[in-house]
């Protein structure tokens, strides 16, 4: 571990200040970052502490009938805040599938936002090849474990998954992120916050340096009546997903008017199945083959020879998920 300096900011502007300082970076419940500078893996110059920032902790409903998420409001919090437990069960069911209680207490949304991945090859320095680590290095997951790597999305850069449940619930409720830094604020859907690899896997999410996450908005809910998270790990808890699918849907008797469906466990970013909700969306799910229409969304996979069970994993965890959002199975 490098030595670093440690400063508390009281407010927004002056965490930016901060944060614009070369080798800076904000912390907040620090259950990523601290193992990341435990491990060399990160190694700030400067720890800029902004859990003093009440007003980035606030759960506040819209004019719009949507919510405002502050990023310093805990996971724990999140997940039973009664607006969110009664208007976006998905995203409160995905908070509550990840990690611990102690954990999710301490754990924020843009802290959530902006975990790094669980690969064994990244977090293990004793490996030399990490691309996400150490850019033009290699990736050892593509000859090594890839058990747990993804199968859509990646390239010969990297194959790391995003690991995040909140993310993948996100995702499908049309989440926008709002970002400042000391040029101003701009907002852009959670879909296109996180990278794929391609030749940059060192970068993780479309946040720049002395950036700083101060909101997630969601729109006006329509899946309050219809969605499910499903999660699908080795073991019953403190595991991250091999595959997760959030589902929402919109119904109107059996008709499906709207939906929102996304991927976690496969992908190194949260996976919008877009063109599996057009094909939900105006069709009776009597007349509807899920199986069929989950093999499609997943024909672009690639997988590797310890990985090669996630696209039928996730193939049979879509329909699944439909059915149980739907009312159609128990959970």
């Amino acid at each position: 571990m490098n030595n670093f300096s440690y400063v508390r900011a009281d407010d927004v502007d002056s965490a930016l200040r901060l944060g614009a300082q070369p080798g800076a970076a904000f912390i907040a419940g620090g259950t990523n970052l601290v193992d990341l500078i435990k491990g060399g893996i990160e190694q700030p110059r400067m720890l800029v502490d902004i859990t003093r920032i009440t007003a980035l902790g606030q759960i506040q409903e819209s004019a719009q009938g949507g919510v405002r998420i502050g990023a310093l409001a805990p996971n724990s919090d999140l997940a039973v805040h009664p607006v969110i437990a009664s208007r976006y069960p998905l995203l409160s069911q995905a908070l509550l599938s990840g990690a611990s209680a102690q954990l999710r207490n301490m754990a924020t949304v843009g802290g959530n936002l902006l975990q790094r991945t669980r690969c064994y090859y990244f977090y293990d320095a004793g490996f030399a090849r990490c691309n996400k680590r150490q850019p033009g290095s290699g990736c050892a997951a593509r000859e090594g474990y890839n058990r747990i790597h993804a199968v859509l999305g990646g390239s010969e850069q990297c194959i790391a998954v995003n690991p995040s449940d909140m993310c993948v619930a996100l995702a499908a409720l049309d989440a926008v992120v709002e970002v400042r830094s000391l040029r101003g604020t701009h907002r852009m859907p959670l879909t296109e916050f996180h990278r794929l690899p391609g030749d940059t896997p060192q970068r993780d999410a479309n946040l720049g340096a002395g950036e700083l996450i101060t909101a997630v908005d969601l729109p006006a809910s329509r899946y309050a009546r219809h969605s499910y998270y499903l999660k699908l790990r080795d073991r019953a808890s403190y595991a991250f997903a091999l595959v997760s699918v959030a589902v929402g849907l919109e119904l109107d008797g059996e008709h499906i008017t709207a939906a929102g469906v996304a991927l976690g466990g496969v992908a190194p970013k949260p996976w919008r199945l877009v063109e599996f909700e057009k094909a939900l969306q105006g069709r009776r799910l009597a007349e509807l083959d899920l199986s069929a229409l989950a093999a499609a969304a997943l024909g672009s996979a690639e997988t590797l020879p310890y990985n090669q069970f996630k696209p039928e994993l996730a193939r049979r965890a879509i329909v699944r998920a439909v059915r149980v959002a739907a009312g159609l199975e128990e959970a």
